[in-house]
């Protein structure tokens, strides 16, 4: 490594530290900080992200940048140095477009607005939380001015999640996905229903839950040396370094394999974050490439791995151990169907593959009408109560079920949510190549041989860390453009056994 990209990586520690420290802050808070810390939690982290931001942005960090930049000149684009100084270029042309004052605003708001937005959903009352919700906007709107769009203020939103995605790309990919799933909807709606009564109306105990949580996360390859899982009223992941990558899900007791399909979900970022090589630590390289990709791994795991017939060919006697009294009378078979069944729910994460995408549709729709202002804060719940009823032909009976559901917005991760889909998109088109590459992949599941699959994400995947886009990757891996068709064929060919369709 050169002397100026040496010298741009020293410099480039200390806002990625702060970061860092403000993620654990985050995580904190989110897992196991009193209410009232919430005040001063705001300011701290409001301290950090504001000093990130100016050091990052600060005329040293363009002085180094260009210095760095003429130094790799020349070199392969694919180089870990070449790559570090585009990816840290990009990461600068756009922070710098933003003034440390909204950085701070921004953050202030959200802690509040976590806090906000957790007891107004205990309460079911979106009252409390609709000023801060208007506060969050109301900055996203200025951050989407100070970055800039020419279509459309979502655009500058979403960049910042999906590199170079815009809102019009995100509309085609959804309209082909309606209409490839509106038949399939529809003939599943016409079958004969699947009982899953056993899972609904038994309750599962929660530490047992627990148990089989942690037992699916050390077999799929989930490293307890680098992390550790924690409860959390929506489930996430998060990471400090390659080191320290950290889980959290949510126990239901008639619901246990929402639990399961969570940690299984979390544990596929996690895997991402940790097979992030430990070079990159401390570099703009560490991590995840897009928040696309990101899905792509956690969905994988949960839905194409987590959902299979061998997948659960293994683990339903374990199951079955873990619940002698719920499961005693449940043959397999009628387990593997209920798990998978399909109908609307008003739960996004809670969805089954073939309405999740639903859900997405309505936040995306919801979030553009509010950045221009066609839709006002204030009549968010009766607009997401109509956009359910179009969707998914369900009401939600309150606004904890509704529009209060998920974190997001008070996050202020407003421009996120195209990332869900895209991620089922690149996860169903990443899975049938290595359906393709490695022989036998599926029935090794039976026997919790995962390895194989781990392996071939780490390479296709997570050891490029973030040094390309998910066109790039794709293009790169697979040969492939980001298209709907792979999920269409792997929903339509697994739902129509599932269904017994013609």
């Amino acid at each position: 490594m050169g002397e100026k990209l040496e010298q741009l990586k020293t410099h480039l520690y200390r806002p990625l530290d702060l970061n860092y420290a403000a993620a654990v802050l985050g995580w904190d808070q989110q897992v196991f900080m009193p209410p009232q810390g919430t005040e001063a939690r705001a300011n701290q982290l409001a301290t950090l992200s504001g000093m990130a931001h100016e050091i990052f942005t600060s005329e040293k960090t363009a002085r180094l940048l260009e210095a760095a930049e003429g130094e790799v000149a020349g070199l392969d684009y694919d180089s870990d140095e070449a790559s570090l100084v585009r990816v840290t270029r990009r990461n600068f042309d756009l922070q710098t477009k933003i003034p440390t004052e909204l950085v701070v605003r921004h953050s202030q708001a959200t802690s509040k607005g976590f806090t906000a937005w957790q007891q107004a959903r205990a309460a079911s009352d979106y009252a409390q939380f609709q000023d801060n919700l208007a506060e969050i906007m109301d900055i996203s709107r200025e951050r989407a001015e100070y970055l800039g769009y020419v279509d459309h203020p979502y655009d500058a939103l979403l960049n910042q999640f999906e590199t170079g995605m815009k809102a019009a790309q995100v509309e085609t990919l959804f309209t082909a996905l309606k209409t490839g799933l509106a038949p399939l909807v529809q003939a599943i709606a016409a079958a004969d229903p699947i009982d899953e009564s056993f899972l609904e109306k038994r309750e599962y105990d929660l530490e047992r839950q627990w148990d089989f949580t942690m037992l699916l996360l050390r077999d799929m390859g989930y490293d307890f040396q680098r992390g550790r899982q924690d409860k959390a009223p929506h489930p996430f992941t998060t990471n400090f370094s390659s080191q320290d990558v950290r889980v959290t899900t949510r126990l239901i007791k008639n619901r246990p394999h929402s639990a399961f399909f969570s940690s299984l979900h979390e544990g596929g970022h996690a895997l991402y974050e940790q097979g992030s090589p430990q070079k990159f630590d401390r570099t703009p390289l560490a991590g995840g490439a897009t928040l696309g990709l990101h899905e792509s791994q956690s969905r994988m795991w949960e839905n194409q791995v987590g959902r299979s017939i061998p997948f659960w060919e293994h683990y339903f006697p374990i199951m079955r151990a873990f619940f002698p009294e719920q499961l005693a009378d449940v043959a397999f078979e009628p387990f593997y169907r209920a798990i998978n069944v399909v109908k609307p729910d008003l739960i996004r994460v809670e969805a089954d593959e073939v309405t999740y995408n639903m859900h997405i549709f309505v936040r995306f729709e919801l979030e553009k009408d509010l950045l221009t202002g066609a839709l006002k804060v204030a009549d968010v719940p009766e607009a997401w109560n109509a956009k359910y009823r179009e969707y998914l032909g369900i009401t939600p009976p309150d606004d904890a079920q509704g529009c209060l559901q998920d974190v997001h917005w008070s996050s202020g991760l407003v421009g996120y949510f195209p990332t869900y889909t895209l991620g089922n998109l690149i996860a169903a088109q990443l899975y049938a190549q290595a359906q393709q590459d490695l022989p036998g992949l599926e029935a090794g599941f039976a026997r919790a041989e995962f390895a194989p699959l781990l392996n071939w994400t780490r390479e296709k995947i997570h050891h490029h860390g973030t040094k390309f886009t998910a066109p790039e990757l794709l293009q790169r891996e697979l040969g492939q453009e980001i298209s709907a068709q792979p999920l269409l064929d792997y929903l339509w060919a697994r739902y129509g056994a599932i269904y017994h369709l013609k």
